[in-house]
């Protein structure tokens, strides 16, 4: 089984930073692209940034300049800095990694639990 676990989110006043992590755990064999993915309530799940195994990212047109996507391929771990907070960045985090389990001759896709940040002065 994999697991992907989120951690780092919280309350911050507009302006403020918080840094969020997704650690991928279980029976994988490799990770190809890792991604963060949001929703607000009352709104569709959006994509906020991906990043590839080598390193190579995009971002949301609204998070270009605030948000840093980032991974450390050795700890199955992704991060997303987030800086210049906005009330509009409120919603619930969610990582996903595209990743091939164990003995699986193709890849899967993965979702963590969801980790919620709240931007709100």
């Amino acid at each position: 089984q994999v697991q992907l676990v989120e951690s780092g989110g919280g309350l911050v006043q507009p302006g403020g930073s918080l840094r969020l992590s997704c650690a991928a755990s279980g029976s994988i064999s490799s990770i190809k692209a890792m991604a963060w993915f949001r929703q607000a309530p009352g709104k569709q799940r959006e994509l906020v940034a991906t990043i590839t195994t080598g390193g190579s990212t995009s971002y949301k047109d609204s998070v270009k300049g605030r948000f840093t996507i980032s991974r450390d391929n050795a700890k199955n771990t992704v991060y997303l800095q987030m800086n210049s907070l906005k009330p509009d960045d409120t919603a619930l985090y969610y990582c996903n990694a595209d990743l091939f389990d164990v003995g699986s001759r193709w890849p899967s896709g993965y979702w963590g639990q969801g980790t919620q940040v709240t931007v709100s002065s």
